[in-house]
């Protein structure tokens, strides 16, 4: 575990994260003089994979930090 503390809107985060790298694939299409139609397909679909992922695990940790704080073992019991 980080010793950061967690953001205050994780899946925001994630996002706004996310959509900085894509745009970071586009740029460097750019600066190369890539195909930019090509860069902008990748970043499209880099954005939803990751913030899809990211958004998985999350949900994942919230739901174990859930079940921990029953105390139940994830039994549901």
């Amino acid at each position: 575990m980080s010793d950061l503390p967690a953001p205050r809107l994780p899946y925001r985060a994630s996002a706004i994260l996310h959509a900085v790298l894509g745009a970071f694939i586009l740029i460097v299409a750019w600066l190369t003089q890539g195909n930019i139609p090509k860069a902008l397909a990748v970043a499209i679909g880099y954005f939803v994979v990751a913030t899809g992922w990211s958004w998985f695990q999350l949900r994942r940790r919230e739901q174990r930090e859930r079940q921990d704080s029953t105390g139940d073992g994830g039994r549901g019991t």
